[in-house]
């Protein structure tokens, strides 16, 4: 049982507030807001206690997301209705930000009223909803095909190609008729986060990948939708079969509304996809990469003079020629006396920096082709510098964005509609690699 929800941006600014119960004030926001920045650390607890009070909350779009209540409810249910509020906010809204939740107060609050009632659940599935929604959207920012300035994935500005697709992909699930949003159109999106651990020696010590296969659809009637998948996708150590091209992961999970009828036989993955973004489909490879790592580094540090560190990286994309990194983010630890720096870049679109507060100096590359090789040498002022100082510098860690890539070589063989749409409708699939850790060893 549910009584307050509220939505606070970062800062604390009142976004969202609906008691359905009347059974605590409205100073519960500012007792929730001083308990979360009271705490240390950049993950507090998502459940905490105020006297009788209890606060449950996720973050979500830089968001608080907060249920409280006085009874002791499944804290699951509650953060699984928190999450599933924060997707129907952004596939009503096109996005989610503090923005575009200023800008559909009226629409949240609307769906709010029909998702809770007196603090019980009702629903949260959006064909049920959609039925009863009547407030438009309000977009934070007009969509065109020709705006290609923030490309992204479902909205979020991940720069992966310069197409289309990827801005009207963020737009309102619900649009006024005439309008783009208007378009039959569905997004197959595969998506990967690679963890990664590299020696010193350059050996791979550790490699993990967590994927998902995530559509978001605005086509208005569909009854069945199939998915085509890698024929030799091989789940498991014991079904590895032996033959090169066969594409494995350790285990996969499935969306309940998915049917896997044919997919032992086949790899075809059948659902029924309702408006909006759901993932149908997530799966895990662990201690294991198919394919070389992404990016090599060939690092050098030595003292040089009284109070400076000479620190020389080479890095290396080891990429096919045609594929390009982007965004990617070198970051190093300096000894904690470290007070200036001065860096010699191999190209002018490449910036450096140090961070005082974090002891750190930050590389940014905006693009890495595959096949190429960048150079820079920082020179770190130390007063007080030893030999023992030396020893803080490392371990590096990277940040990067690998678009129309997957590291486990998983495909979207197919990608048919059943019944056939009538008009035209469009069918878009898009793969991208995070780095989700990215660690070499110094």
């Amino acid at each position: 049982m549910i009584s307050q929800i509220f939505i606070l941006s970062s800062k604390g600014d009142h976004l969202i507030y609906k008691d359905f119960r009347g059974e605590a004030s409205k100073d519960s926001i500012n007792v929730f807001y001083e308990m979360v920045t009271a705490l240390s650390g950049d993950q507090p607890p998502v459940v905490m206690t105020h006297k009788d009070h209890h606060f449950i909350h996720v973050r979500q779009g830089g968001l608080y997301w907060v249920a409280s209540t006085k009874t002791n409810p499944s804290p699951f249910t509650i953060i699984e209705f928190l999450n599933r509020l924060a997707a129907l906010t952004k596939d009503y809204c096109g996005s989610l930000s503090e923005k575009s939740v200023r800008m559909n107060f009226a629409l949240i609050y609307e769906l709010l009223d029909e998702m809770v009632d007196f603090g019980y659940i009702q629903t949260t599935s959006t064909d049920i909803l959609k039925n009863f929604i009547q407030t438009e959207a309000v977009s934070s920012k007009p969509f065109s095909l020709f705006d290609l300035s923030n490309v992204g994935l479902f909205g979020a500005e991940t720069q992966q190609s310069k197409v289309a697709p990827s801005v009207a992909a963020s737009r309102p699930i619900m649009s006024s008729r005439g309008e783009q949003g208007g378009k039959n159109e569905i997004f197959v999106d595969v998506i990967e986060r690679l963890s990664v651990v590299i020696g010193s020696n350059g050996v791979l010590m550790k490699a993990d990948i967590q994927g998902e296969i995530r559509i978001k659809c605005f086509l208005p009637t569909c009854s069945e939708m199939r998915i085509g998948l890698n024929e030799e996708l091989n789940i498991g150590k014991s079904q590895l079969k032996g033959y090169s091209s066969a594409v494995r992961v350790d285990e996969c999970r499935f969306h309940q509304a998915v049917k896997l009828d044919e997919f032992d036989n086949f790899r075809i993955l059948k659902v029924c996809p309702s408006q909006g973004e759901q993932t149908v489909m997530q799966y895990q490879l662990c201690d294991e990469l198919p394919c070389a790592p992404p990016f090599q580094l060939f690092p050098s540090v030595e003292k040089d003079y009284v109070n400076r560190v000479l620190i020389f990286l080479k890095l290396r994309c080891d990429l096919p020629p045609k594929s390009t990194a982007l965004n990617v983010s070198i970051t190093v630890p300096v000894p904690k006396g470290s007070v200036s720096m001065s860096q010699e870049l191999s190209s002018p679109d490449q910036t450096a920096e140090l961070q005082p507060k974090s002891k750190a100096l930050l590389w940014e590359i905006p693009r890495f082709p595959g096949g190429a090789q960048l150079s820079a040498l920082f020179k770190v002022d130390v007063p007080g510098l030893s030999s023992a100082s030396l020893l803080e510098v490392g371990p590096v860690s990277m940040s990067f964005e690998l678009p129309k890539q997957t590291c486990t070589g998983l495909q979207i063989r197919f990608l048919r509609l059943s019944p056939t749409q009538t008009g035209l409708s469009q069918r878009w699939v898009r793969y991208v690699t995070h780095s989700d850790s990215y660690t070499i060893r110094i």
